[in-house]
């Protein structure tokens, strides 16, 4: 089979195993030979930011002279995105051979088959090829939850991350912040060492319950208060946090700095773990990869500018949580402005709190329909809009409608800057219609 086909097949694939994420990743690693013994990870959960931290984790890793692997999801434009070297996505000739491998095989426990999904064969050639790639740390980004999450099948990590947790799957993993941040937390094992970004007084003291039980080797919260000097300059955000001072960063958003924080933390975790401490010549080597690593990060589709004339940010505030760091971001950047908001969410998500957390912001709306059958219809979300009070209309063709915009046909210089944002599947339509416009 081609790259093309394998790719097809493996996204084709079932959303729900017969079993739970962890059951089938553990079927699948004993069958393969446990391609993931003797891989050092750093396992990240939570509702926003996990791909943010995973991205800053692996620049300041890399930086520091470590080969990184790193596995995220969705992929934005390119399947390869979704596992990376030292921030080279996997060859194609890789996802053809690790993908057949895989596609081939009949994963069974017990006599009994189980059917792995695709983020179930995504995560298994991940672990096969950082293995291949003899990589020295490991970055494992989950996909939903935590503890019935396919990547809690990998074993003890060197270091686990929570990053903020909101509302989000909330039909699959309750209704309220403490039982979401009990999930989340179920990705907590003896031994670890566990960091946390900030979090409301009742997820933190779940998260700090579930580390005391689970044994975690140390366990530290972080602290608003601990970041400042926060600023942004000539087009970047500069911040300090402990010893480590103005730091210069590409990334952009408000949120961007607590996230850049929980990268520094999880690598000193991990560096004091696998090196017995940090002596004072390898805290100045570490120093010199967090400054570097922090500038070097990007991440796309993340607060990302596509264009500055016309202007386009998009941005995957795909959730309340989200909206709220979007709608701050935007605020803090662009302060007194006003946007036109383009947004393509899924059904599951609270698109109505997102449209009322971003109204004072908004000109108007351009609403789409995103590729999947858990989308909100264009046509109902704008309709939901006006009824709020905001002009809004829905883009039939959204490479129509972007091509249009580039053009000056949608938008006007004055007409205030545009915005995409919402499902990162959305987004990654924006990019890949942006990438061919552009070619």
């Amino acid at each position: 089979m081609i790259y093309e086909e394998i790719v097809a097949r493996i996204e084709t694939m079932r959303r729900f195993g017969n079993r739970t994420g962890r059951e089938i990743t553990a079927v699948m690693l004993e069958q393969l030979g446990h391609p993931e013994a003797g891989l050092p990870v750093i396992h990240i959960a939570g509702t926003n930011g996990k791909g943010s931290v995973s991205a800053f984790l692996c620049e300041i890793l890399r930086e520091a002279g470590l080969r990184t692997g790193c596995f995220t999801s969705p992929h934005l434009v390119h399947f390869t995105e979704r596992i990376c070297v030292d921030g080279a996505q996997i060859p194609r000739e890789d996802v053809v051979r690790l993908g057949g491998r895989l596609l081939a095989e009949e994963f069974c426990d017990g006599g009994e088959r189980v059917f792995p999904t695709m983020f179930d064969l995504c995560l298994a050639m991940a672990l096969l090829y950082f293995k291949e790639q003899r990589c020295d740390a490991v970055i494992l980004e989950t996909g939903l939850g935590g503890r019935l999450d396919s990547t809690n099948a990998v074993g003890m990590p060197v270091v686990s991350v929570i990053t903020k947790i909101g509302y989000d799957h909330t039909a699959i993993l309750g209704d309220t912040l403490p039982a979401i941040a009990a999930e989340k937390a179920g990705i907590l094992k003896a031994g670890t060492r566990f960091i946390a970004e900030s979090q409301i007084g009742e997820v933190e003291t779940v998260l700090a319950e579930a580390a005391a039980r689970a044994g975690v080797k140390s366990c530290r919260f972080l602290k608003p208060e601990e970041l400042c000097d926060c600023r942004c300059e000539a087009g970047m955000q500069q911040f300090s946090f402990g010893p480590y001072k103005n730091l210069r960063m590409r990334m952009l958003g408000t949120h961007q700095y607590e996230n850049a924080a929980a990268a520094i933390l999880a690598a000193e975790a991990f560096f004091c773990e696998r090196q017995n401490g940090l002596q004072e010549e390898r805290q100045e080597k570490l120093s010199a990869a967090v400054r570097e690593g922090i500038l070097r990060t990007r991440w796309k589709g993340r607060m990302e500018i596509l264009s500055e004339d016309p202007f386009l940010l998009v941005d995957g505030a795909h959730n309340s949580s989200g909206a709220e760091a979007l709608k701050d971001s935007l605020t803090n950047l662009f302060p007194g402005e006003k946007f036109r908001f383009v947004m393509g969410v899924m059904a599951d998500k609270d698109y109505e709190r997102m449209v009322e957390i971003l109204l004072p912001l908004a000109l108007d709306f351009h609403t789409v329909t995103v590729e999947s059958e858990r989308t909100v219809q264009a046509a109902q979300l704008a309709e939901l809009i006006r009824k709020k009070g905001a002009a809004a209309k829905q883009a039939e063709d959204l490479e129509a409608f972007l091509e249009g915009f580039w053009t000056g046909q949608n938008a006007g210089k004055s007409a205030g800057k545009t915005v995409a944002f919402g499902s990162l599947y959305f987004v990654g339509e924006v990019e890949r219609i942006f990438e061919k416009l552009h070619a």
